[in-house]
């Protein structure tokens, strides 16, 4: 009944996208969670100036690796706050707005009495500090995500999309867009701080956040429930992973975990959404293709939690 009821609650927020109610909100705020503190050995001197972009750092501390997390609770809020993991490219914005100024799934529920922790995963967004070292390069791609999201196929828009068509609107999207600057070793480890710090929740993903999604209920038994929107990344008991399936951009495969692990997710309630625009088929577009498979891996992962629960 739990499951059927959460889902009903996030089919209904399209329908909900004009509605304007007055929110009450008891409590605010943000927070980092999770991450290290690199330590320089030596005594740091505060007389010695290289330079703003380059520091000398004996003595001195880093701290990285942390998620950033915005937080609202709503007066007369239901018992498990939903907590919400943003994909690849963007940061927790995704869930609080759209493009064209609508309220995202965050507020939409918060209307609805869901208190909200929307997450930065580390090295995205405002969880800029990390320890990965990488080299960020204005890559010029807006095309391709047009094309991965699905919005259509540049630059044509697919029939029936609701996303806005609006130049203003495609323009904002993408400038909410990231750098991933981290190494994603500290994903799971920062959802797992946040599971101990709020305790029992419900976690929404999308795409990338999906995998480190999965871990952190096997993990963490404050995961009460997890509403996977187009996840990116699978999970199986060893011995079952199916054959890695191959696609235009790079294919997909499952990733093994111990048996007494995976069963953790034949525990809790799942919730599985994929949306329009992708084939059955082998297709020569991108955006068709990266989905294509992807939906077929999840189809694998429905079947194996079906026969080990």
């Amino acid at each position: 009944m739990k499951k059927i009821v959460l889902s009903a609650l996030l089919l209904s927020v399209t329908a909900m996208a004009g509605a304007q109610e007055p929110v009450t909100i008891v409590k605010q705020g943000h927070f980092p969670v999770g991450g290290t503190t690199i330590q320089r050995p030596g005594t740091y001197d505060n007389s010695k100036f290289v330079g703003w972009a380059e520091q000398e750092e004996t003595g001195q501390s880093y701290r990285a690796d942390h998620a950033f997390v915005d937080f609202q609770i709503p007066a007369g809020a239901h018992c498990l706050p939903l907590v919400y993991v943003h994909g690849y490219g963007g940061s927790g914005i995704c869930w609080q707005m759209t493009p064209d100024g609508r309220d995202g799934f965050a507020t939409l529920m918060l209307r609805r009495g869901w208190s909200s922790y929307v997450v930065d995963l580390p090295g995205r967004g405002r969880a800029g500090r990390t320890s990965a070292t990488t080299t960020v390069k204005p890559v010029a791609d807006e095309m391709f995500w047009f094309d991965i999201w699905r919005i259509g196929i540049w630059p044509n828009y697919n029939e029936g999309v609701q996303f806005p068509k609006d130049s203003a609107s495609l323009s904002q999207f993408f400038r909410e867009m990231t750098p991933d600057i981290s190494d994603h070793k500290q994903d799971v480890p920062a959802l797992s701080a946040l599971a101990k710090r709020i305790g029992n929740h419900i976690l929404v993903t999308h795409s990338a956040g999906g995998f480190p999604g999965w871990m952190s209920a096997i993990q963490n038994k404050e995961v009460k429930a997890v509403v996977s929107y187009e996840p990116g990344g699978f999970v199986f008991p060893d011995g079952e992973v199916p054959e890695r399936i191959d696609g235009l951009t790079g294919g997909v495969a499952g990733t093994p975990v111990p048996m007494e692990q995976f069963r953790r997710l034949t525990e809790i309630p799942i919730v599985l959404y994929f949306g329009d625009y992708i084939p059955e088929t082998p297709s020569q577009n991108l955006g068709d293709e990266n989905w294509r498979v992807r939906l077929q891996m999840i189809l694998f992962q429905i079947v194996c939690l079906g026969r080990n629960k």
